[in-house]
């Protein structure tokens, strides 16, 4: 199989990757970075892609010049290098590509996407805000293309596993598990003093910057709510969010029956990524599995909507759909950007959400196409930042 790997110096690219090591039968035609051409460079070493994209426009020039000077010792190699936006989606949409891999963080992810299921590809989907933002213009292209979509996040992909073989009609829940982040059992009052540097302590997982910081929040639990709501086409009200600490059970789905399927593993994002990437067919893992014969004790808890407020507007949000989840979203890419630089406060994230959901919901749009929603992206940044500039929060 012909690979494309857009995000492939992020987390889950290079996992990807270090994955494709056991498999040389596949093929990686195509690498992309936002700005991390160091690694890219690594990267171009061991695979030696035909296609590269940077999605910097600066580092993009600089990488190419940096080939260009290698050329005098590795003639046989030449990749055509592409930036921006439009170098993403020209690798999404290659002729020779068969599996488009989507591991970008952001709205970036949107437009890629839909070019590809417009190509007919097969896409592994590792980019939560694709589906959040988009997910009505993603669901009524895959109707009418023969692309398939498979998802990479480790709940989603848990959920997708429990539903094979299943009648969607007999689903009463959804039950999706978080691990409750670095700050779990705290309050309000415990939180405002913590700093970046304590919100980028995971307990379990080891992600991006952006992400570990969704996890503190509980934002990246109401984008998986939303995104669960897409991908399987149950109504928000019929999926529950479970704090499960030890990261052991990575979701699960309640039947009419009150039978419950629940997919367990250990914290690893090797097995639903080679369950994406390879179609549903189970790869033969040799690393760590899960011991029954040893003594395990599993912990849950509900969450606490009070404390992580940001779960409850995720919920509003994915309730009112259309525009709004693009505002929940944007606005919490930018509170995080301004957070990781120390600029706001961590409480400051969902008050800055918040008030941006109210200050949009008189310019809501019920169905909006790809260039509304780049206009809302915008005006959301900019009505956060300029919320932000006036250092007025309220935190309890």
């Amino acid at each position: 199989m012909r690979i494309v790997i857009l995000g492939s110096t992020g987390s889950i690219g290079t996992q990807t990757l270090e994955l494709l090591k056991d498999h040389p039968e596949h093929q990686v035609i195509g690498l992309s970075a936002g700005k991390n051409i160091a690694l890219l460079e690594e990267q171009i070493r061991v695979w030696k892609p035909k296609y590269l994209a940077v999605y910097d426009e600066e580092q993009a020039v600089l990488l190419r010049k940096r080939l260009e000077e290698k050329k005098e010792t590795e003639t046989d190699y030449s990749p055509l290098v592409l930036s921006g936006m439009e170098g993403l989606v020209t690798l999404s949409a290659l002729p020779e590509a068969e599996m488009i891999v989507v591991s970008v963080v952001g709205m970036v992810g949107i437009q890629p996407t839909i070019r590809a299921i417009q190509e007919g590809k097969k896409l592994a989907l590792a980019n939560k805000e694709t589906l959040v933002c988009a997910g009505h213009l993603i669901q009524d292209l895959l109707k009418e293309s023969k692309s398939k979509l498979y998802p990479i996040d480790s709940e989603h992909s848990a959920i997708w596993q429990c539903l094979r073989g299943e009648d969607r009609r007999e689903v009463s829940k959804i039950i999706l598990t978080a691990s409750g982040g670095p700050f779990f059992g705290m309050k309000k009052a415990d939180m405002m003093k913590m700093k970046k540097e304590d919100a980028l302590q995971h307990p379990n997982w080891s992600m991006g910057n952006k992400i570990t910081i969704d996890s503190a929040s509980m934002v990246n639990k109401a984008l998986e709510v939303i995104e669960a709501h897409v991908l399987f086409s149950v109504p928000i009200e019929k999926i529950q969010v479970v704090i499960q600490r030890e990261s052991i059970v990575h979701s699960a789905v309640e039947f009419q029956d009150g039978a419950i399927k629940a997919e367990l593993g250990v914290p690893t994002m090797r097995v639903p990524i080679a369950y994406a990437l390879f179609e549903e067919e189970r790869e033969q893992y040799k690393g760590e599995k899960l011991d029954f014969s040893k003594m395990m004790t599993l912990h849950f808890y509900p969450p606490s909507y009070e404390d992580f407020p940001a779960l409850r507007l995720g919920r509003e949000a994915g309730i009112r759909g259309g525009s709004m989840t693009t505002v929940f979203n944007a606005a919490n890419e930018e509170a995080v950007r301004l957070f990781l630089e120390d600029r706001i406060p961590f409480l400051a994230i969902p008050v800055l959400i918040e008030r941006t959901m109210h200050a949009h919901e008189g310019a809501w749009i019920p169905y909006p196409e790809v260039e509304e929603i780049v206009e809302i992206e915008k005006w959301s940044r900019a009505f956060v930042l300029s919320e932000a500039d006036k250092g007025v929060f309220i935190l309890d």
